[in-house]
C-alpha cells in the first residue's frame, strides 16, 4: 500500500513538474514574441548606419539620435515625416531637419519672423502674447546694455515728455509728430501707470525701439520702477490682462537697462527730472550704475525725481519725498560747465503742455494731455531741426469717439 502511494505521488508530482516547464516555455514565447512585434513596430529614428532593428537590445545612446518615448516633448523623424498634425503640437528638437522645424509651434517663431506684425498689432492697442513680450524684451535689453547712461543722439529729432499709459493720446502724439521711423523720437520716460493702456504704450514704444534703434530713444521715469507700478496702476493692468506677473516681471527687468538720460548734438541734455546737487558734469552721470532699482535717495533718484523752482537758490527740499527743487543758478552753473544751451525734462504736469524757464535755459514737456482723463491740460512735443531751432507742437486729447475705456478701476491720488 504504502509504495502504491509513493508511486502515485511521484507521478502526480512529475505531471505537476512537466505543466510548469510548459507554462514556462509558453510564457517565454509569448514574451519573446511580444518583443519581436515591439521591435517590428516601434519607430526607431537611427542614424544613417543601417543597424538591423534586430540589434535593438544593444543600441547606444550614441546610436540614434532620439530615444523611442512617446512624450511630448520629443518630435521623432518618423512620426514627423508621417503625421505633420501631431508635430505642430511638440516642442523643438535640435536633431530635427529644418522641414520638422517649420512645423513647430508657431508662438515660438513668430515673435523672430514678425515684428511688423506685432507693431500693427500694437498700433490697434491689442496686447502681443507673453511669449512675444519674453522674446521682445529679450532683444531690447541686448540693445540697451550697449547704450549709455548719457545716449548721444543727432538732430534732428522730435522730444516728448510723459504719456502715462494714455495709448490713444500718444497714437495722436504720432498724428502730429509723424509715425515711427519717419519721424526720429525721443521719450524722456514715464511711459506707464495712470493710463488705461499702460502695457500696449510701453510694448508699442519697446517694439519700435527693436525694429528701428537708431530712430527711436527711450530713457527712465521715474516710473519705471518696481515699487511705483505696484502702486500706479501698470502691475494690475498685466496681472488683469495677462493672468500673471511675468509679463510686469519682464518689463521692470528692462527698467533697469533704459539710460539716465540723453545728449542731442552735445548741446541739448535731456532728463527725465532734474539734477542733483552730487553732479557737477555730465561725465559723472556716466559713471552711474544704472542696472538696478531707482535707489531713494543719492544721484540717480536725483535725476529722475527733482524739479526746477523759480523761487529756489540753490538747492532745497522737494514736496515728493523725492530728489530736490532747484533753481536758475543751478541751471547756469550746470549749463556753463557742460557747454551746454539748454535742458529738456519732463516729469511735471504744465497745463499749457510746456513751459520755459530760467531765460529759456531749462524747458518742461509734458505729452500727456487730459491727464488722467480729468486734468484738462494740454500735451506738446518740441521738435528740433537739423540746426536745433525749436518747434513747439501742442496737441489734444483724443476724441472721445476714439477713446478706449475699460471698466473704471480707482488709482491712488498723485500729481505732482
Amino acid at each position: 500500500m504504502d509504495k502504491n502511494k509513493s508511486g502515485d505521488n511521484n507521478s502526480d508530482e512529475k505531471k505537476e513538474s512537466n505543466q510548469k516547464v510548459e507554462e514556462k516555455n509558453n510564457s517565454d514565447q509569448s514574451e519573446h514574441e511580444k518583443i519581436q512585434s515591439l521591435i517590428a513596430t516601434e519607430e526607431i529614428p537611427i542614424k544613417e548606419n543601417n543597424i538591423s532593428k534586430n540589434m535593438f537590445t544593444g543600441i547606444t545612446p550614441d546610436m540614434i539620435t532620439v530615444m523611442p518615448q512617446k512624450t511630448p516633448n520629443l518630435i521623432l523623424e518618423k512620426e514627423s515625416s508621417n503625421n505633420n498634425n501631431e508635430t505642430n503640437n511638440n516642442n523643438n528638437d535640435k536633431d530635427n531637419s529644418n522641414e520638422n522645424n517649420n512645423s513647430l509651434n508657431q508662438s515660438q517663431v513668430r515673435p523672430c519672423s514678425n515684428l511688423d506684425e506685432q507693431i500693427e498689432q500694437l498700433r490697434k492697442c491689442q496686447y502681443i502674447t507673453e511669449m512675444e513680450v519674453k522674446f521682445l524684451c529679450e532683444k531690447a535689453k541686448e540693445l540697451f546694455i550697449e547704450e549709455s547712461n548719457v545716449q548721444s543722439i543727432d538732430a534732428p529729432i522730435t522730444i516728448c515728455g510723459d504719456i502715462h499709459g494714455q495709448f490713444d493720446d500718444l497714437t495722436e502724439l504720432f498724428n502730429r509728430g509723424g509715425k515711427c521711423p519717419e519721424t526720429n523720437y525721443l521719450f524722456m520716460g514715464d511711459f506707464v501707470d495712470r493710463g488705461f493702456n499702460s502695457v500696449e504704450t510701453f510694448l508699442l514704444l519697446l517694439a519700435l525701439k527693436v525694429r528701428y534703434p537708431d530712430r527711436i530713444t527711450l530713457i527712465r521715469g521715474n516710473h519705471e520702477t518696481r515699487q511705483i507700478t505696484q502702486v500706479y496702476g501698470f502691475y494690475d493692468e498685466c496681472m488683469r490682462k495677462y493672468g500673471s506677473i511675468n509679463v510686469w516681471r519682464y518689463c521692470t527687468e528692462i527698467f533697469d537697462y533704459l539710460p539716465i538720460s540723453a545728449i542731442i548734438d552735445g548741446k541739448i541734455f535731456c532728463i527725465h527730472g532734474g539734477l542733483s546737487p552730487t553732479i557737477d558734469t555730465i561725465d559723472e552721470i556716466r559713471n552711474i550704475d544704472r542696472k538696478q532699482e531707482v535707489p531713494h535717495d543719492g544721484a540717480m533718484c536725483d535725476l529722475l525725481w527733482s524739479d526746477p523752482d523759480q523761487d529756489q537758490k540753490g538747492f532745497g527740499i522737494s514736496p515728493r519725498g523725492a530728489g530736490y527743487l532747484f533753481g536758475k543758478d543751478v541751471v547756469e552753473t550746470f549749463e556753463q560747465l557742460n557747454k551746454i544751451q539748454l535742458i529738456a525734462r519732463a516729469h511735471q504736469l504744465v497745463m499749457e503742455g510746456y513751459k520755459m524757464m530760467f531765460d529759456d535755459k531749462l524747458v518742461t514737456i509734458w505729452s500727456a494731455p487730459n491727464y488722467c482723463y480729468r486734468c484738462g491740460n494740454m500735451a506738446s512735443i518740441l521738435k528740433l531741426d537739423e540746426n536745433l531751432k525749436q518747434t513747439i507742437i501742442p496737441f489734444n486729447a483724443a476724441s472721445v469717439d476714439d477713446r478706449r475705456v475699460p471698466a473704471k478701476i480707482p488709482v491712488p491720488d498723485y500729481f505732482l
